[in-house]
């Protein structure tokens, strides 16, 4: 398994974001997360800036996302509805976004179903349950948009 440190992470998406700007040949999984960090201009200052982005502390509990972690979820979900793994999370994510008209609105309820499953399995000890994290898109598929 694949198991990326903070730096790494934060590495990768401030090179992305910097070979994008400067229009220089991306990897497939660039391009992906190029994508995405498109779709969150409100992040750019901090992905412009690698050495200060090495040393942020991010704290949930004083409201500060960390866009590190948001853009790896997107990569992450991206990862898992074109494989379809857990099984069934395509067409879950599909429903989501035919419903809410917007893969990105879509991938943002998605986000909320996955890391409730990954808390769940932090806070009781076991594997993460793919079932209950399906369940959780679909119920959010077929209800209306809060």
């Amino acid at each position: 398994m694949f198991s990326p440190s903070q730096h790494d992470v934060r590495s990768f998406f401030c090179t992305t974001f910097r070979k994008q700007r400067e229009g220089q040949v991306l990897t497939p999984l660039e391009a992906v997360a190029a994508d995405w960090i498109a779709e969150h201009p409100e992040y750019h200052a901090e992905l412009a800036d690698l050495e200060q982005a090495l040393q942020t502390v991010y704290d949930a509990e004083a409201g500060r996302t960390n866009p590190f972690l948001h853009l790896s979820m997107h990569l992450s979900i991206a990862e898992q509805v074109g494989i379809d793994q857990p099984r069934g999370i395509k067409q879950a994510f599909e429903l989501l976004r035919a419903k809410r008209g917007s893969a990105h609105d879509a991938q943002h309820e998605v986000m909320e179903c996955l890391g409730k499953m990954l808390w769940e399995s932090q806070r009781s000890g076991k594997p993460p349950d793919g079932d209950s994290y399906i369940d959780c898109v679909r119920r959010r598929a077929t209800r209306d948009h809060a």
